[in-house]
């Protein structure tokens, strides 16, 4: 066999500084061709190793935070469905008046109220009461009984608008801001910038489902920022993370991971960036490290019997929600960054009061329990907790006894994490049809979210595709209003 021809190569030429001066053919061309793949796999690599700057933990990326944060971790209790503002937190007593009569103000903005047109019904009063509660005076429906006790720790925002007509859309506007195109997530952006207080936990969870026709994969997903960063979603409470109890031994199977560290050392040695491979191996060691941190924080059955009842935890009805609300206090304290506890489906386009009488049932308690539970515990003040659906209702009826989406007026309220406890802003028309004063977009809401966390919306950014994205894409203001 005719002996290897020998190349002389400057190390400036291959752009490597530890390639010997002299390779013969087949060294060389397993250098140039690693080169093509390196292309690809540096911008990968450059995104994790800024993502892992600090390890996983309490990250100061860009300076972060910005400015002193309110809040340390969010818990967003996600009605999916769209909850009516007029039948919860916004009473509108003139609908009474205009019952089975049709509301000018709605024929003459039906594209601005609904987004496109659609036949409108009468006015349709609220088959709630309302009453005001704590000293603050909030005005609650009946439908929140147990909510209503905490009225002087929410602040109350009856001025939400949305661009989105749909659930689909709705939703991935409400979680990334835009609801046409794929955008990371808000719990993405909070682990992203701001990391994880335990590097043991997933920073951003995901409980219970959307509605069926919502993409969860988009609405909680990192995009393009790096994969580590997306929602860890947990549909099965009863074994939240597949095949997190070990199948050996704890000393076995250290020895495992052990054995196969020493084969990737091996595999390691003489290669000059290992960032990439070692981040790939510290994964098994998280999963590891997992199987006891994660298991007893998704066990809540050694909680107080006093802890179950406060959450609902005794009620078939109301244990659903109640055993993610409690998860969510579980995975809160012991460092998740963001906690979404989503519920469905609150799309009542018929049968308003059976549909919103089992739904509210189902969520007051628990919610209660949760406030009650965060607030004894010395962690509401530093947990923004937040209420809401992906927009609201109307105040006409669909068909006989339902209601259609509406874009341009819905409630949401917040507690803790640095909002004026006991304290509404926004208004909305005489009917509830329409935001009056106040407005607030779900830019605002996002800026305002990040604004609480030690973030300046305007200077967090992330470099893709040539452009500088960010949460609230070119819009949004602080609700400076909402502050306390």
């Amino acid at each position: 066999m005719a002996a290897e021809r020998s190349f002389s190569v400057s190390r400036s030429a291959l752009g490597v500084s530890a390639v010997p001066r002299v390779l013969d053919r087949r060294r060389m061309l397993g250098q140039l061709a690693g080169g093509f793949g390196a292309v690809g796999l540096a911008s990968v690599l450059h995104e994790q190793a800024l993502a892992n700057r600090t390890g996983g933990v309490a990250s100061d990326r860009e300076g972060l935070p910005h400015h002193a944060p309110r809040a340390k971790r969010v818990i967003f209790l996600f009605m999916n469905g769209g909850p009516s503002q007029i039948d919860t937190f916004d009473p509108k007593p003139e609908l009474a008046k205009w019952e089975g009569k049709r509301l000018p103000v709605l024929e003459q903005n039906t594209n601005k109220l609904l987004g496109k047109p659609r036949p409108l019904g009468n006015a349709f009063p609220s088959p709630w009461k309302f009453a005001k509660h704590g000293e603050c005076g909030l005005d609650v429906s009946e439908l929140f009984p147990h909510v209503a006790r905490h009225a002087d720790d929410l602040c109350l925002i009856r001025s939400l608008t949305c661009d989105s007509f749909f659930h689909a859309q709705g939703t991935l506007e409400m979680m990334t801001g835009s609801g046409l195109f794929l955008r990371p997530c808000f719990g993405s952006w909070l682990t992203y910038g701001l990391g994880t207080e335990n590097r043991n936990l997933p920073g951003f969870v995901v409980l219970g489902e959307v509605m069926g026709n919502v993409d969860a994969t988009k609405v909680f997903s990192s995009a393009f920022l790096p994969a580590e960063f997306q929602g860890t979603r947990l549909t099965n409470l009863k074994e939240p993370i597949p095949n997190l109890k070990p199948a050996a031994a704890a000393a076995s199977q250290r020895a495992q991971l052990d054995f196969m560290q020493r084969l990737n050392s091996r595999h390691l040695a003489g290669r000059e960036d290992t960032a990439g491979l070692n981040a790939r191996i510290e994964a098994f060691e998280l999963a590891f490290r997992m199987q006891t941190e994660a298991s007893d924080a998704f066990d809540w059955q050694p909680e107080s019997a006093a802890t179950h009842r406060l959450y609902g935890l005794d009620d078939a009805k109301t244990r659903g929600y109640g055993e993610k609300c409690l998860l969510a206090r579980r995975l809160a304290e012991r460092g998740a960054r963001c906690v979404v506890v989503n519920h469905v489906n609150w799309d009542q386009h018929s049968n308003l009061k059976d549909g919103h009488t089992k739904n509210a049932f189902e969520v007051d308690r628990p919610i209660a329990g949760l406030l009650a539970d965060l607030k004894q515990r010395g962690m509401l003040e530093d947990t923004l907790v937040i209420w809401g659906g992906e927009f609201g209702r109307t105040p006409n009826t669909e068909g006989t006894n339902g209601r259609d989406h509406n874009t341009a007026a819905f409630s949401m309220w917040l507690a803790g994490g640095g909002v004026r406890a006991g304290h509404t802003f926004g208004t909305t028309d005489e009917f509830g049809a329409f935001s009056t004063e106040g407005r607030v977009h779900v830019h605002d809401l996002h800026a305002t979210i990040l604004h609480l966390m030690g973030i300046d919306h305007e200077r967090f950014t992330y470099r893709h595709g040539g452009r500088d994205y960010r949460l609230t894409d070119v819009f949004g203001n602080v609700i400076d209003g909402i502050l306390a």
